[in-house]
């Protein structure tokens, strides 16, 4: 039995590939702080066999105790908060988490002997100046923005799992994960895909930055995994590989078909364009192709339709939606006490 350990286990990723993995016969345990993640995305694990929920902190050492103790075979590291709102209102805690939850991932797969994927992000190539971005991109990232806390925390990400590779041996593997959506989305996190829904639900404006013709490329949450999964498995592939979906749609495109699949009357109002928001972004997946033979085959208009419907049921079950409202206050890592402040 493959026994994996998934950082950052009850976020929206996190909390499908636990899934993923207990399905295909894993024991997994699940490791979080709830900075981001949500424990009601792990609710229906609760009294799953082969399955344990562990609250820490990534910035602190990872623990040897409990469902802790033992070895990993595997070790997926995705902590991060991962929307700019989010990852913005204490950017100094996000490098922290980035830097020092990676170095500490890393060094229990050295000590385990453990594979370990590093889920990196298309922000590593910033507004780019190649489109589409290919992993051979170095990218254009401002190091003195507001969005540098993530953009180049991920970038460090990486160079220490290189590092690692090089000096220690450490099996460490990059995915770049470009726009994901899907059930479990925090509906107030603030990505574009979970706003627009959130608001022609609500039957709000529709908030839209700048004239809307940035143009993203968005992949279901499925599509994402089984990727996660042909990399982990590959035999010597270790990457930076591209994972998401290369069909292209301007943000007034996908505000007009959240329109349409939830029959709302919202009107669109457009705001100023935040610093540093790329003007394109699209991966080139040769690589997830050839290499791991990826593709996505879920229709932007399929998976809008399974977000929106997850999101019907959040509403009609009294879960809290604040259409673009502010992420819940941070609580920061407290070296003290090896708890959270409150």
């Amino acid at each position: 039995m493959t026994r994996s350990l998934v950082t950052g286990g009850a976020g929206f990723l996190g909390s499908h590939l636990v899934d993923r993995l207990l399905a295909r016969g894993d024991e997994v345990v699940a490791l979080d702080n709830f900075y981001t993640g949500r424990r009601e995305n792990l609710a229906h694990l609760a009294d799953r066999p082969r399955f344990t929920l562990v609250e820490h902190d990534v910035t602190a050492p990872l623990p040897r105790q409990g469902a802790m103790s033992g070895r990993f075979d595997r070790i997926f590291h995705l902590a991060c908060p991962a929307s700019p709102p989010a990852y913005q209102r204490d950017p100094i805690y996000t490098t922290k988490i980035s830097f020092l939850g990676t170095l500490h991932a890393l060094e229990r797969a050295k000590e385990d002997g453990a594979r370990l994927l590093q889920a990196s992000t298309s922000e590593v190539y910033g507004d780019p100046e190649e489109h589409p971005q290919r992993e051979s991109y170095r990218g254009a990232v401002n190091t003195l923005g507001p969005r540098a806390c993530y953009d180049e925390g991920k970038r460090v990400a990486e160079s220490l799992c290189m590092d690692f590779r090089r000096q220690h041996g450490v099996d460490a593997r990059l995915v770049r994960i470009f726009n994901t959506y899907g059930p479990r989305m925090d509906p107030n996190d603030g990505r574009v895909v979970s706003n627009f829904i959130v608001q022609a639900l609500a039957g709000k404006p529709i908030t839209m930055f700048g004239d809307g013709l940035q143009t993203r490329s968005f992949c279901y949450v499925d599509d994402l995994l089984t990727g996660f999964l042909a990399l982990m498995d590959h035999a010597d592939e270790h990457g930076p590989v591209n994972l998401g979906n290369d069909g292209e749609f301007t943000m007034r495109e996908l505000a007009d078909l959240v329109l349409e699949l939830t029959a709302s009357r919202s009107q669109i109002e457009l705001r100023e364009r935040p610093a540093d928001d790329p003007m394109q972004r699209r991966p080139d997946l040769t690589r997830a192709r050839t290499r791991l033979g990826f593709e996505h085959t879920v229709p932007l208009r399929t998976g809008l339709e399974r977000t929106i419907a997850y999101f019907r049921a959040l509403i009609a079950e009294g879960g809290k939606v604040i259409a673009q409202g502010p992420p819940r206050e941070s609580r920061p890592y407290d070296s003290r006490t090896q708890k959270e402040s409150l």
